[in-house]
């Protein structure tokens, strides 16, 4: 298989995938439960990324490293309401911190 004929094939599903979510009913889009699972789903997954992405050590096996640090500043920092790219100070800041010790 040449790279042409995967990228074909890949746009082909892509192109796919998407014509399936315009042919879902109207009925069923309006269903609480399915608004609720849609406004909920791109959070879970966002803080499922952000856990593995901090705590994971290549395929197995979970670390406790400087990222861990970060990531309990950046929480605090929210808690406290600072803004977000002050979030992302705090979170860089010790995080560097962290490593240097």
């Amino acid at each position: 298989m040449n790279v042409w004929t995967a990228v074909l094939l890949t746009a082909a599903g892509c192109y796919l995938c998407k014509l399936l979510g315009l042919s879902v009913p109207a009925g069923l889009l309006d269903r609480p439960a399915v608004r609720r699972f849609a406004a909920l789903a791109p959070v879970a997954l966002l803080a499922a990324l952000t856990a593995l992405q901090t705590f994971g050590r290549g395929t197995h096996g979970l670390t406790l490293d400087p990222r861990a640090a970060g990531l309990a500043a950046a929480g605090l920092a929210l808690w406290r309401r600072a803004p977000f790219l002050a979030v992302v100070l705090v979170a860089v800041v010790v995080t560097a911190l962290v490593r240097l010790c």
